[in-house]
């Protein structure tokens, strides 16, 4: 299918789902967008069934869209660097340990956690899938993404302190994340000896050169925005910085989302203060809030239709179940050894360990980075329950948390 014409049935199917939400379900818009495109999806392979013609063509949209090009290499870019504009760096300093252990220390335990009680879980069901490809699957399952749930925190009134978290982890656990993702596929897929001087170099490169690249683009965006006062042209330069800068890093084989986010938080909170009007603050804020809405309506309803390029075996099926109470208990231990030695030193707010746990939940990035494995039958297991997994954690965990948090704060 032409560019145009996929791009011209994403956007015509995003607004008619956003629009039936709006009228009858009412659910938060990601998660309501997400669900009813799962449901149009399960029926037209329901329909399939009895001769009905329409999961072919469903199924041409969908395998003539790149998930994790399009995602990993395109949307998170806007995503992460819409959010972290919006995050105040002195919020996010006075939570920086929380964060920063949950966000690197978190992420890889993680990843090695899930990825042996994948490799264990998968030996029981006779699924034969090699430790690699589990550690992957740790890795790809392990970042969180907020972006379903924030909404629904601030409207259940969460304290300021415990929605910088989410937020600062869900920013940086996605870069740290996908470096962790693409060491392990190197390794996987290099076909060459594997040294800890060649991890850890790839790690430095990625991550490192990633946070470094990304304040040296976030400076050079900042004196250009500081040097002019007109509006339209600093959306451009801000807009170059997402695309350009992206797309530069991916060329350096550096970590993309850790520059976006790093930039993002330079130009949000440096270039905000000392480099715009008022009248330009006015337009950038509500040009990436608008950029941030409609890449997240389309990035769920993309989620929805990928069921119909799922391998629905039933062992697939009862491993992605079996690994959903799995990862919440993975989670739990993840969240709740830094925040019980942390404090130590300071407070936390009531209930912290609870919400960041059930709150944590899992997106689009994990579905992107299960379909960037290799094909094979190993990319079709943990595909499966990556789904299953993600699926779960935004409709279940996303329309529980509000009220998980209110109990809480009643209780």
């Amino acid at each position: 299918m032409k560019l145009f014409n996929i791009l011209a049935a994403l956007i015509t199917i995003s607004a008619l789902f956003s629009y039936l939400n709006h009228r009858t379900i009412k659910l938060p818009t990601t998660i309501g967008v997400m669900a009813i495109s799962l449901l149009g999806s399960l029926a037209i392979v329901l329909l399939g069934s009895f001769g009905f013609g329409l999961e072919k063509q469903a199924l041409l949209l969908v395998q003539s869209i790149d998930f994790d090009e399009t995602l990993l290499h395109g949307m998170l870019s806007f995503l992460l660097f819409a959010g972290a504009l919006h995050v105040d760096i002195n919020r996010l300093a006075s939570q920086k340990w929380i964060i920063g252990s949950l966000a690197t220390v978190g992420t890889i335990a993680s990843t090695f956690i899930v990825g042996l009680t994948t490799w264990f879980v998968l030996q029981q069901l006779d699924l034969h899938v090699s430790l690699i490809y589990c550690l992957l699957f740790g890795a790809l399952i392990s970042p969180t993404d907020p972006i379903a749930v924030l909404g629904i925190l601030k409207q259940a009134g969460v304290p300021k302190s415990l929605e910088t978290k989410i937020c600062g982890e869900s920013l940086f656990n996605d870069g740290i994340a996908v470096v962790v993702f693409l060491v392990l596929l190197e390794i996987a897929v290099g076909g060459h000896a594997v040294t800890g001087e060649m991890v850890l170099w790839l790690f430095i490169k990625e991550a490192g050169g990633g946070i470094l690249y990304g304040l040296v683009i976030g400076f050079i965006t900042y004196a250009m925005l500081k040097s002019v006062d007109n509006y339209q042209v600093e959306v451009l330069l801000t807009l170059a910085l997402v695309a350009g800068g992206y797309a530069l890093a991916d060329h350096l084989h550096i970590s993309g989302p850790l520059a976006m986010v790093v930039s993002g938080l330079l130009i949000g909170n440096q270039g905000r203060l000392m480099a715009m009007s008022d009248k330009t603050r006015e337009h950038l804020d509500t040009f990436w809030e608008l950029v941030d809405e409609v890449l997240n309506v389309v990035l769920f309803v993309l989620i929805g239709l990928e069921v119909l390029v799922l391998t629905l075996e039933l062992n697939y099926l009862v491993a992605g179940v079996l690994m959903i109470p799995l990862l919440l208990a993975i989670r739990l231990v993840s969240v709740a050894l830094p925040v019980k030695f942390l404090s130590l030193f300071r407070s936390f707010s009531p209930g912290v360990i609870k919400i960041l746990t059930w709150g944590g939940l899992r997106g689009g990035i994990s579905v992107a980075m299960a379909l960037s494995l290799p094909a094979g039958a190993e990319r079709d297991i943990l595909l499966t329950m990556t789904y299953l997994v993600v699926v779960f954690s935004i409709i279940v965990q996303g329309l529980t948390v509000g009220r998980l948090v209110r109990s809480i704060r009643t209780g």
